[in-house]
């Protein structure tokens, strides 16, 4: 077991199946000569050579396009967005083609492609820069949409994504690049669409994924103080979603509050509270609570994206009301 940083444990995952593999190859802006925007890349030009580690104009459209046309002849892309905000560009790509052609190829013509990049807030980026759009693909039939929350995590899902046949988009984050866990040294992988139980407790279920994970932590942290016993459960993968996982564990805390980034409306907390009302309503003493973002778009001022973003204090809140509700 080492400590890494969860960039290191990306590039590990990369490294690991461009050698084992190679059909896979790494595109985008500055992942060759820059070694990537957020220094993912670092060194995998040297390895692997200007064949394999491709340096791209600034047009998504047209790389991810290529990467979706490589991909249904046979190689595995990965293809690097400098941020999912720009990922928009490259929607017909992704939605129209990657997503359907399996269905419209009848079953012929696999997609095996990897998009992946930073996703939402990541501080004084302004509203174009810090927008959540797990929901946006998670709501797409044929993509699996993956949001690790730590190294580890990151490291085993990006080698099952990038061997995955169905096109994956892989959600990271800026501010969790430098963060350090202990990675072991050997192989492994984790399965996509599998949650897992950060915390175990007795009182309420809290739900979360991706960076937000932290949030909902350290809200655990706090309430044990108070005596109360949250379960907390990282959905590691938002299509597919671990829904036996939740109904489980909402069976036994009897209690749910969901945290997430994004804005609420057709948000996924307002997916799993549907299917846990569904589910499990019998088992539920207090209606569920889920803690997101304002409706709003990300304003600059620090102050304002403090206020509008999930944090520890609103989680806390949502956890007592439904643990002291009348």
């Amino acid at each position: 077991m080492r400590e890494i940083q969860f960039r290191e444990a990306l590039r590990e995952a990369m490294n690991e199946e461009m050698r084992r593999d190679p059909s896979v190859f790494l595109m985008g802006e500055e992942v060759a000569e820059y070694n990537g925007a957020y220094k993912v890349s670092q060194g995998m030009l040297d390895e692997f050579g200007p064949d394999r580690v491709i340096d791209t104009p600034i047009a998504e459209l047209g790389f991810a396009g290529i990467g979706v046309g490589a991909a249904m002849n046979g190689l595995r892309p990965i293809i690097e967005f400098m941020t999912f905000n720009f990922s928009l560009v490259a929607i017909d790509p992704i939605i129209s083609s990657a997503a359907k052609m399996l269905s419209m190829s009848g079953g012929q013509i696999n997609v095996p492609i990897v998009f992946r990049g930073p996703t939402g807030n990541a501080g004084q980026l302004g509203a174009q820069h810090s927008q959540n759009f797990e929901n946006w693909y998670a709501n797409t039939p044929g993509l699996k949409v993956v949001v690790p929350s730590n190294p580890y995590d990151a490291k085993g899902l990006l080698k099952t994504a990038i061997r995955d046949n169905d096109p994956v988009i892989f959600m990271e984050s800026e501010v969790m690049y430098g963060e350090k866990m202990h990675v072991p040294a050997e192989e492994y992988l984790i399965p996509i669409g599998v949650a897992d139980t950060k915390r175990e407790g007795t009182d309420v279920t809290i739900v979360s994924f991706g960076k937000i994970m932290k949030v909902a932590l350290a809200a655990a942290e706090e309430l044990q103080k108070d005596g109360i016993s949250c379960e907390v459960i990282d959905l590691r993968s938002v299509r597919p979603i671990d829904y036996v996982a939740i109904v489980e564990s909402v069976k036994k805390t009897n209690r749910l509050v969901i945290v997430e980034e994004a804005w609420p409306l057709s948000s996924i907390a307002t997916e799993i509270t549907y299917h846990v009302q569904k589910h499990a309503f019998d088992y539920l003493d207090a209606p569920i609570q889920r803690v997101n973002s304002f409706d709003v778009p990300l304003p600059y001022a620090p102050t304002l994206i403090q206020a509008i973003l999930p944090n520890v204090e609103k989680t806390v809140k949502a956890v007592k009301a439904v643990m002291y509700r009348d």
